[in-house]
């Protein structure tokens, strides 16, 4: 997934209301938009180097959007909704024989899962950004949209149907994946649930470069239970 305009160099003054941040570009203080509703714990710290690009189409509130982040370590994906088109390509190149796979499903009354594959495997995306020791983990925040996901691809599991859920490495200097269980303890039950009725928990590494961002092949996900572990 190539970034369609380029990425401009900033430093980060602030980020608040989750969806707004202060940056210094060349001098100058501008407003932008935080495409990310989590908590961005270890990614929003004044003085961060940052990634934003331009727009300027008349009917946008707010010509810059926050793309990326230098973590210090490495890159981090800021924006959410970059993580459907690295997967997208990714199945277009192969990934798990998606053959032809469709986007955006809904499941029962009022959900919807990223993509159904072409043999029928329900698959949801979560995009990783946080890393503590040594690992990338799921979720930064308590995310009950996400936890009802999985009570989602549970039920399907449980009717014979194929479901997965993939966590895609948001940021490129860790390399394993595990639940973030003190974070949101309902999430880790609901992990763990989910993988004994026999749901799929994959990880895909990703190439993060202001130019683009690029699945990069499949990472490990923790297989010890997840819920009831403290982190930190």
């Amino acid at each position: 997934m190539e970034f369609p305009r380029p990425l401009h160099r900033a430093t980060l003054i602030r980020r608040y209301k989750r969806f707004l941040a202060d940056m210094d570009l060349d001098g100058r203080t501008v407003t932008v938009h935080c495409a990310n509703p989590g908590s961005m714990l270890g990614m929003a710290d004044p003085g961060m180097t940052c990634w934003i690009e331009a727009n300027d189409d008349p009917a946008r509130k707010l010509r810059w959007s926050w793309k990326l982040v230098e973590t210090g370590t490495g890159r981090a994906v800021v924006d959410t909704a970059l993580a459907n088109r690295v997967v997208a390509e990714a199945l277009r190149g192969g990934f798990l024989n998606a053959g032809d796979f469709r986007a955006e499903v809904k499941i029962g009354q009022s959900s919807r899962l990223d993509f159904v594959l072409g043999d029928g495997t329900l698959l949801e995306v979560k995009s990783v950004t946080l890393a503590r020791g040594g690992w990338g983990e799921f979720p930064d925040s308590v995310t009950a949209r996400g936890t009802r996901h999985l009570h989602e691809l549970t039920r399907a599991a449980a009717q014979g149907q194929g479901a997965a859920m993939l966590y895609l490495m948001s940021r490129d200097d860790v390399a394993r994946v595990r639940i973030a269980a003190d974070i949101d303890p309902a999430y880790a039950r609901a992990f763990d649930q989910a993988r004994a009725a026999g749901v799929r928990m994959l990880a895909l590494g990703t190439r993060i470069t202001p130019q683009g961002v690029q699945a990069t092949g499949p990472v490990p996900v923790d297989d010890s239970p997840q819920s009831g572990v403290s982190r930190g």
